[in-house]
């Protein structure tokens, strides 16, 4: 049995969380290691969202009286804090209900435009960059998310693009070999900043420069990213980039786009109806500007606030000691598992250019199987293919369990997690 002695202190204090309060199976505390899939919400956060569903309920940009005023002013405060907590513009962030909307409102966007429909907005340079058909290509990944690949499949079969991908090499990283993928006829390239099954960090700057040197779009999935580490979309140089709320300490059902202005003006809308539109007559409509013109109907504005809130608390953390903290419970956790015997890490086995999203194998036992082991412990993980079945193939299995960090958790955390990962195989009489 490994003790950790001293628990070392998080930014995140854990008493600012509710859940990390509570117990679990058979009285233990909760060891929560499943951020990568859900973080949890700060008290701030819940108190955020509750005072807007209770005492601020309005409807934005929709009426003259005070709750509708304080709903709509919440609501775009919101939007600036995300926007600053990632190096936009508060109009270059368009709310959506998660990063999967973000990247499928972009994927829809440039399928209409490839239709005809972007001369329904502005006629420029770059809405002819928005279009793609027979003879073009989109780039990504194979470490991709399926939220970041299926979409992109999507676009090619309605347009006649071909897909390409990026490829891996043995531990999972991206393979700068197979970034001749790109070439003069991509028209975009799509992928995560960090993995959310290796942990790995994806070489941003050299995509970029390969996606630029021949006129394509970038995209980020951001995900992963964004609540770990120090981020600014414009000094990264992404066209385009999506995130959630829930992965970042807010609630679920919100998250955003990030788009260059002048790119988010140059893109026809995808949904219709209310809140979107100019002037509506019976023989045409004209549309409002980004990024209301991606926001029709009804928004999910208590999550937006919830979101904002969110934001503010990682700021008054500090990015930084969030990363650094992090990395070195992933310098535990990694060097807790290489000493367990028939354990696999899948991705980087050091904490090197990567994050605290471990996946791995336990040789002779399945994952579902290793989770309900490590959930009788108290201790909460990831099982299955994580919506990212291609990197699962590319280390020759078709699941595995995943830990993952987020801001909270503490040496303590990690230390609950590597003993009871060292009677898994015992558990079920797997020798060697």
């Amino acid at each position: 049995m490994r003790s950790s002695g001293p628990d070392a202190s998080s930014p995140a204090p854990r008493g600012d969380f509710p859940a990390l309060r509570r117990t679990v199976r058979g009285g233990r505390p909760l060891v929560y290691l499943d951020s990568a899939a859900t973080s949890q919400k700060p008290s701030s956060v819940i108190d955020a969202v509750e005072g807007m569903l209770t005492v601020r309920n309005g409807s934005v940009k929709r009426g003259a009286h005070q709750l509708a005023e304080e709903a709509s002013l919440a609501f775009e405060e919101a939007r600036g804090r995300v926007a600053a907590f990632v190096g936009a513009d508060p109009g270059e962030v368009v709310w959506t209900s998660g990063s999967t909307q973000a990247l499928n409102l972009l994927a829809y966007v440039m399928s209409n435009a490839s239709a005809g429909r972007g001369e329904s907005v502005a006629s420029t340079p770059l809405t002819e960059r928005l279009r793609v058909g027979p003879g073009d290509s989109i780039v990504t990944t194979r470490a991709e998310h399926h939220a970041n690949l299926v979409p992109w499949q999507e676009l090619c079969a309605r347009t006649g693009a071909s897909l390409r991908w990026i490829d891996c090499d043995e531990r999972g990283r991206l393979d700068p070999a197979t970034l001749s993928a790109v070439d003069e006829t991509t028209k975009l390239v799509a992928f995560a900043h960090v993995s959310n099954v290796t942990g790995a960090i994806a070489p941003v700057d050299r995509i970029v420069g390969a996606a630029a040197s021949v006129g394509a779009l970038t995209v980020l999935d951001a995900c992963q990213s964004v609540p770990h580490m120090p981020v600014d979309f414009h000094g990264l140089g992404v066209d385009f980039a999506a995130f959630s709320g829930h992965k970042m300490l807010g609630p679920t059902g919100i998250g955003a786009l990030y788009g260059r202005r002048e790119l988010l003006e140059a893109m026809p809308p995808y949904q219709f109806g209310g809140s979107m539109v100019e002037v509506v007559t019976m023989e045409g409509t004209t549309y409002m500007p980004p990024p209301e013109r991606f926001e029709a109907g009804t928004q999910p504005v208590a999550e937006a606030v919830g979101m904002g809130a969110a934001a503010d608390y990682l700021t008054d953390v500090g990015m930084e000691r969030v990363a650094e903290h992090e990395h070195r419970l992933a310098e535990r956790l990694l060097a807790g598992i290489a000493d367990i015997p028939g354990v696999r890490v899948l991705g980087p086995d050091e904490a090197v250019d990567r994050t605290g999203t471990v996946a791995f194998a336990v040789e002779g036992v399945h994952p579902h199987d290793v989770g309900q082991v490590l959930d009788m412990a108290g201790v909460a993980v990831r099982t299955g293919h994580h919506c990212a079945q291609p990197i699962h193939r590319h280390f020759g299995v078709r699941s595995s369990t995943r830990a993952s960090l987020g801001p909270y958790n503490t040496a303590d955390d990690v230390d609950a997690f590597l003993n009871a990962l060292t009677d898994v195989r015992p558990y079920f009489g797997v020798e060697g």
